[in-house]
């Protein structure tokens, strides 16, 4: 059987399904969608998430509350690690008015893609590496892996509405992840932590 690991580009995927109206599909379950990615012959020993915590002072309280409730559903799926990038304030300018405003975006998420592909392939703990992203900066750590390993295989798992030619390019192989392995793939609607604790898929995203 080949050994598999799951890269997830979290804000990708998001960005993805969200830009398809497809919020239905948010209360993912990660280890599921990534199980029904895999070929028979293919085991999965491992899913990645890499995301950024939404800043608290982002001026939609409401996508913080969701969003941490959905890392602490996954945080109970077996062999699913969550690594955290940083969610950063950046100063926008109106070129005719000269008003100024925040806006937030992600960052470090590829750099930490890359360092955990390239440590996973160093310690030989993968046959096969499945990038879900659709970014282009993630050209460099794919063919950094495929140069140093040529034995490994790297294949792009594209996200909805999110895809690279350069990606795709340098990956032994692409394809695009279609509605209804989404669909297979969800979380139950109600999820209980080891401490009893429940989690609910917000309301919003039926």
């Amino acid at each position: 059987m080949q050994r598999v690991v799951v890269y997830i580009d979290g804000f990708n995927l998001y960005y993805g399904l969200k830009s398809k109206g497809w919020q239905r599909y948010y209360w993912l379950d990660l280890r599921c969608l990534s199980q029904q990615l895999l070929l028979a012959e293919q085991k999965l020993v491992a899913v990645r998430y890499f995301t950024a915590r939404v800043a608290s002072q982002t001026p939609n309280p409401g996508r913080r509350m969701r969003q941490n409730t959905y890392l602490e559903a996954i945080a109970t799926l077996p062999d699913l690690h969550i690594h955290y990038g940083s969610y950063l304030a950046k100063k926008r300018t109106c070129y005719q008015c000269g008003a100024i405003w925040n806006t937030y975006e992600e960052k470090m998420t590829d750099v930490n893609i890359a360092v955990e592909m390239l440590g996973d392939a160093q310690d030989d703990l993968f046959d096969n590496a499945l990038i879900v992203s659709g970014d282009g900066d993630l050209t460099g750590p794919t063919l950094a892996v495929r140069k140093r390993y040529p034995e490994k295989r790297v294949v792009v798992a594209l996200p909805p509405n999110r895809t690279s030619f350069q990606l795709r390019s340098a990956a032994t192989a692409s394809f695009t992840i279609g509605r209804r392995v989404l669909s297979k793939s969800q979380l139950p609607n109600h999820v209980v932590n080891p401490d009893g604790y429940v989690f609910t898929r917000p309301q919003s995203w039926n």
